[in-house]
C-alpha cells in the first residue's frame, strides 16, 4: 500500500483463536457488546477518505461447534456496531475492496486428501484464477469483465422486469422485485471519483428483492 502511495496504513487483525476464545471462556453478558469505538473510529476514517482493504481467509467451520445462541448474539451487536462504519461502505463514500487468502482450514476442507502446503498451494491457485490475476493483462482481463457485467445490468435495468421466476428440477420460485430497484454488479465508482472493484473474484449481477411479493 505504501507504494502504491498511501500516506498511512492502520492494519486490523482478526485471529481465530481469539475468536474461538471469546465463545468458550467469555461471560455471556459479552455476547451483546460489540467494539463499538473501533467502528466510530474506522467511520471517522472514512469521513476523512480513508480507503478500505480486507483480506479475509477464515475457517469456514470455526463456530460450527459453538452455541449458536451466542453466535446469532455476537453477530447481533457486531452488527450494529458496525453501522456507521458499513453506511460509508455499502453507500460508496470510499473506495473499497475484500479479496481472499488462502487459509489452511479453508484449504484442507477444499482439498481434504492432500497435505497442507499442497492443499493451501492448490487453494491459492484457485483463488488467482477467479480473481483473473493469473493472467498476462489482468487490469486489461478486468476492464473487460467489468464491460460484460455493465451490459448485463443495463440489459436488466432496461426491461424493468416484475419478477424472476426460477424453474428446474424441483425447483418453481417466483422472486418479485422491489420497486424502482436497480441491477448492480463489477466495478462502482465511490464519491471520492475513484473506481473500485469492491469484490475480488466477482461475478454476480445482483439487485433488491420485493418484501411481500
Amino acid at each position: 500500500a505504501y507504494r502504491a502511495g498511501a500516506g498511512l496504513v492502520t492494519p486490523i487483525f482478526n485471529d481465530d483463536e481469539m475468536t474461538l476464545a471469546r465463545f468458550r471462556y467469555g461471560a455471556d453478558a459479552g455476547f451483546d457488546h460489540a467494539a463499538g469505538w473501533l467502528y466510530e473510529g474506522m467511520a471517522k476514517a472514512f469521513a476523512n477518505n480513508a480507503a478500505r482493504l480486507a483480506v479475509r481467509g477464515e475457517d469456514p467451520s470455526l463456530l460450527s461447534a459453538q452455541d449458536p445462541a451466542k453466535v446469532a448474539r455476537a453477530n447481533k451487536a457486531n452488527s450494529i456496531a458496525y453501522q456507521p462504519a458499513l453506511e460509508k461502505i455499502t453507500g460508496f463514500d470510499i473506495n473499497w475492496n475484500i479479496v481472499a487468502y488462502p487459509d489452511l482450514a479453508w484449504a484442507k476442507q477444499v482439498f481434504p486428501g492432500d497435505t497442507n502446503d499442497v492443499a493451501v498451494a492448490k487453494l491459492a491457485d484457485a483463488i488467482f484464477a477467479a480473481s483473473r490475476v493469473d493472467v498476462e493483462d489482468p487490469i486489461g482481463n478486468w476492464t473487460a469483465h467489468n464491460a460484460a457485467l455493465r451490459s448485463r445490468t443495463e440489459w436488466l435495468n432496461g426491461h424493468n422486469f416484475h419478477a424472476l421466476h426460477f424453474t428446474g428440477p424441483g425447483t418453481d420460485l417466483i422472486v418479485g422485485l422491489a420497486d424502482g430497484h436497480e441491477w448492480m454488479g463489477g466495478a462502482s465508482t465511490a464519491r471520492n471519483g475513484i473506481t473500485c472493484n469492491p469484490n475480488i473474484p466477482t461475478e454476480e449481477v445482483f439487485t433488491t428483492p420485493h418484501a411481500r411479493r
